[in-house]
């Protein structure tokens, strides 16, 4: 997309109403801006069907829990004002933003219990996340930040706040010339991309990391399932950095993401290969189905 997400054209859905792109704006002490009190969710359309669309709206809902701040609108409501927001945009392959914070109100420090909380739906045709990482594999750089230990952060919640780091390793990785970067966690065991889950094979089996202090993706899940369902054996486990050198193949999940191979990770090449290409193209099949 050329051009800024302010100046785009169309409606944006904000408690409980359509209104201009233009015009879905918030006040300067938002409490969000100051304090990170805010969650989201992004979801992918295709064919006018939202891919697991109930299972983010009901993450959105956890992660403001997990936030101590409760989203005053049901699952059900969700789902309908992300439909709408879609229709009144004429979309039917899109990208969906769901994003719930605590706004201005008669808190402005930590505190916010006093404040509202708002929500909104932006919609916008968005295509491959990496570009052509699809077909060659995806170059990733290994980013010098962890993520944090479960008692600093509530890993469970999709939060705003815990993509700074991200922001950041995925600068530097791009300054290199890749397209994101690996994270490894408090611990030094291998994660996740910054804003993807991390799948490798050997000999067959796969391996990917157990999420006990990041999100486990609802994309990763789907593609667990998948695996599964082709007994391919599955190792959930801590991954050692030195273990790299040893895998054959490698790709990223996430709804941005989809199904990524990756090509690269530092000094460590994969192959785009046959367990990689046949579970990616699974994917496209099945959220189009």
């Amino acid at each position: 997309m050329a051009g800024s997400y302010a100046e785009l054209d169309g409606k944006i859905w904000m408690d409980g109403k359509l209104v201009d792109w233009k015009d879905a704006n918030v006040h300067l002490l938002t409490h969000a801006m100051h304090y990170a009190s805010s969650v989201f969710e992004g979801e992918r359309a295709y064919g006018g069907k939202i891919f697991e669309s109930r299972k983010h709206s009901e993450r959105l809902l956890n992660s403001g829990r997990a936030l101590d701040m409760e989203i005053p609108w049901t699952v059900d409501e969700i789902e309908a004002a992300k439909y709408e927001t879609m229709k009144a945009n004429g979309l039917e392959d899109a990208y969906i933003r769901v994003l719930a914070w605590r706004g201005a109100g008669e808190d402005m420090g930590v505190s916010s219990s006093r404040n509202p909380v708002r929500m909104a739906v932006a919609t916008w045709a968005w295509g491959s996340y990496y570009g052509d990482a699809k077909t060659r594999g995806a170059k990733l750089d290994i980013a010098k930040w962890k993520r944090p230990s479960p008692e600093t952060a509530p890993f469970e919640a999709k939060a705003a706040g815990l993509y700074m780091i991200c922001t950041m390793s995925k600068h530097a990785a791009e300054a290199k010339g890749c397209s994101d970067a690996m994270m490894f966690d408090y611990r030094g065991y291998v994660a996740e991309a910054t804003g993807a889950n991390i799948f490798f094979v050997k000999d067959g089996e796969v391996h990917t990391p157990l999420p006990d202090c990041f999100l486990n993706g609802i994309t990763r899940q789907t593609v667990l399932g998948m695996l599964r369902d082709r007994q391919v054996r599955i190792h959930e486990r801590h991954i050692m950095p030195e273990e790299l050198e040893g895998f054959e193949q490698c790709w990223l999940t996430g709804t941005a993401a989809e199904v990524t191979p990756v090509g690269q990770i530092g000094d460590y090449n994969f192959e785009v290969g046959a367990m990689t290409r046949d579970i990616s193209n699974a994917y496209e099949t099945l959220v189009r189905s």
